[in-house]
């Protein structure tokens, strides 16, 4: 099923309304579809990398809006709705012992999702669900999706094709190697 949803993702990178699909892909992805938005960003930048920023600021907008309604969802429909996506996930089993401290660190965890590989609508959903701040949501929301979305359309601006193998295989564990080391340096300075 996966597979197919990904080739159907592609697919929509070459279709003449596009820049709409990425809209949608990265406003679902944010509280329920399983693919991200980096599988159209790619091919549509290297299609047009004049337009490198605009996708990036589309893909941006698009996944914090869809991270709302993620944060809707565990606000007033976990029972019904975000159970099962959590569970879809792997993630059901793990909510109660991580929403006991989740507000502590929620900012910092939004902040983990919405750069890594980890699935930034369990977050979403767990924010809500946990009644995390709505300002501080929104305003990591908007950090760590731009600072996702922008890296990998600067890169592809600046490299174009070449760097598109490297941007898959080595981002994701590059953007986590980041955030551990951020968030490192921050416990560090409070600690030592």
């Amino acid at each position: 099923m996966i597979q197919r949803l990904y080739t159907w993702t592609m697919g929509l990178a070459a279709h003449r309304h596009a820049m709409w699909a990425l809209a949608a892909v990265a406003f679902i992805e944010s509280s329920v579809f399983p693919i991200p938005p980096d599988v159209l960003m790619i091919p549509m930048i290297l299609a047009a990398r004049h337009r490198a920023f605009v996708i990036a600021a589309v893909a941006t907008l698009a996944s914090v809006l869809g991270g709302c309604l993620g944060y809707a969802i565990g606000y007033g429909f976990m029972d019904t709705l975000g159970q099962p996506i959590l569970e879809f996930y792997g993630k059901a089993d793990q909510f109660d012992q991580l929403a006991a401290r989740f507000n502590e660190y929620g900012g910092w965890a939004v902040l983990v999702a919405g750069v890594t590989p980890f699935p930034y609508k369990v977050i979403t959903i767990f924010s809500g669900a946990t009644q995390l701040s709505l300002p501080l949501f929104m305003g990591v929301s908007v950090l760590a999706r731009a600072l996702r979305f922008f890296i990998v359309a600067g890169l592809l601006w600046q490299f174009g094709a070449p760097i598109k193998a490297f941007i898959e295989r080595w981002l994701g564990p590059l953007f986590t190697a980041f955030v551990v080391l951020l968030i490192g340096g921050f416990y560090a300075l409070r600690y030592l």
